[in-house]
């Protein structure tokens, strides 16, 4: 039997898509999409944080903007099933309609009312140089020793298995002959703070649709 589509309801700035971002480091992209959301006025407010460290620098960004955040070590819970569950109650509980992955390096279980409503931003064109142990410099240093000609990032649905989940949508970079790994990286992560509010504010105002594979998105008015 074909499952249904999925879809989003239209949000608006006064009515906006209640997001909780997970990090596990500095927490880059949280900083990025709350500059974002409060700049371009998108349809989104972040409720919660989730950290997966008790060292993520990020947690900042969450304390100066008053939003709730919360630990979830797999030192406590090292069980995928048991993490993965603290961290989706607390997503029900905060009201959470989207689960933001923001350099969030730890494996997820997603729950059947959460299929197709966790997102990743990967810093390479999947399905090339992704998969477990793909993350951070490592992903740019395998494009450059492969001699790829573009890189990129791709905003994509998580599901049980490292960056496989449905493509939403794709940043192209080109990769220059005299590359470094970290340059490369800092072309690739400002295509990233481009594409991921975007591709967010699209899932908000409910241009978004996921049939199987298949991610369909409409044009902004």
């Amino acid at each position: 039997m074909t499952k249904p589509a999925t879809t989003w309801s239209k949000h608006t700035p006064d009515n906006p898509l209640k997001i909780a971002v997970l990090i596990s480091g500095g927490g880059t992209t949280l900083r990025n999409l709350l500059d974002a959301i409060e700049q371009d006025n998108l349809p989104l407010q972040v409720v919660q944080v989730i950290s997966s460290s008790h060292k993520a620098k990020g947690m900042a960004y969450a304390e100066q903007g008053n939003i709730p955040y919360q630990v979830v070590t797999v030192q406590d819970h090292p069980e995928i099933a048991d993490f993965s569950s603290v961290i989706f109650e607390t997503c029900r509980q905060a009201g959470v309609e989207l689960v933001v992955m923001g350099g969030f390096l730890k494996q997820i279980a997603v729950p059947a009312d959460f299929e197709n409503r966790v997102i990743n931003i990967h810093p390479s064109l999947i399905p090339s140089f992704c998969g477990a142990g793909y993350y951070g410099i490592r992903v740019h240093t395998a494009v450059l020793e492969y001699g790829a000609k573009v890189s990129g990032c791709t905003a994509h649905f998580v599901d049980d298995h490292y960056d496989h989940g449905p493509i939403i949508a794709q940043s192209v970079v080109d990769v220059l002959t005299d590359d470094r790994p970290e340059d490369l990286a800092a072309r690739v992560f400002e295509a990233e703070c481009r594409l991921y509010p975007k591709t967010i504010a699209a899932i908000a105002e409910g241009r978004v649709t996921v049939s199987g594979r298949t991610v369909s998105v409409q044009a902004s008015n």
